[in-house]
């Protein structure tokens, strides 16, 4: 072995040396000191990593509660109020339970009562048809039907409904991390709240075109006509821009406008259906009392 070659080796393995002793100095003197609760926060969350918090994943979000000044600002949707109760009692706080929500898609074209006018090739996705035309039919507010939200839900609680051509929400599956929500770009799906016993009222339709031309584009699209409002008695249904909604922490559950719609576009779920009421029976005419 020449001289060369032995002085060339020495020379590097002394600089790999020399190179590690400064990378080592330097990651001492820039260490962060990481809290250990994050890791305690981590292992109680469910490990969706769905994004429904608003954070990438529950390592951020476990980072983030541990720093949060006010802890009531993050919530796991997915573990819901049982994982925050963990989370809370190891950061040292007390948590306040909030009401379970559900993704609801407004939108009740169905095939029959929104028609298909024109025939769409491309790309299977909602987004990318959306960026092209306003849809199939003749209501640019609609579902697109191409299932993105259900390729965007990781548990499984969107279908297709071939039918409709809508989307289906199973609600016991739905963990209202939002994805769905986020996927739609017609943003017909909303999270809102269960509702007791999973009974809700909401508007299923987002068209905002006036009612004569709403209603040619479907049979079943609110006509902004306000009867709905005139009926409730709790304020909870406001109209604008020709469209009503029903704000779910006024709404009383009472009904009174899902009788009052013409069109059908406020839906009632999960109500128990009642028996028909008896028809009075005519009482028999009685007899004229003689005297004999």
């Amino acid at each position: 072995m020449s001289a060369t070659l032995i002085w060339t080796i020495v020379v590097l393995a002394g600089l790999g040396l020399v190179l590690s002793l400064v990378l080592y100095l330097v990651a001492k003197k820039f260490k962060v000191e990481e809290d250990p609760r994050i890791d305690e926060v981590e292992k109680v969350m469910p490990g969706a990593n769905c994004g429904g918090c608003g954070f990438a994943g529950c390592r951020a979000f476990a980072d983030a509660a541990v720093k949060a000044s006010n802890p009531d600002q993050n919530f796991c949707p997915v573990g819901g109020n049982e994982v925050m109760k963990k989370v809370a009692a190891i950061l040292g706080f007390e948590m306040a339970e909030k009401l379970p929500r559900v993704a609801v898609v407004r939108c009740n074209g169905n095939c029959e009562a929104r028609p298909v006018t024109n025939i769409y090739g491309g790309v299977r996705s909602c987004r990318v048809k959306a960026a092209l035309y306003s849809g199939d039919t003749l209501c640019s507010f609609g579902c697109l039907g191409c299932g993105d939200c259900v390729e965007a839900c990781a548990f499984g609680a969107i279908t297709m409904d071939a039918a409709t051509g809508l989307p289906v929400v199973d609600e016991s599956k739905c963990t209202s991390c939002g994805a769905c929500v986020k996927a739609c770009p017609k943003n017909i799906i909303e999270l809102r709240n269960k509702g007791p016993r999973s009974m809700r009222v909401y508007v299923s339709c987002l068209n905002k075109d006036k009612g004569a031309v709403a209603r040619k584009a479907c049979l079943s699209a609110c006509i902004g006509c306000g009867k709905c409002t005139k009926v409730c008695s709790h304020d909870a249904i406001t109209l604008e821009n020709n469209l009503a909604y029903i704000d779910f922490s006024k709404c009383k559950l009472c009904k009174k406008c899902v009788a009052e719609c013409p069109t059908g576009a406020i839906h009632a779920v999960n109500f128990p259906v009642l028996p028909p009421k008896p028809s009075p029976v005519a009482k028999p005419a009685e007899k004229e009392q003689t005297n004999e």
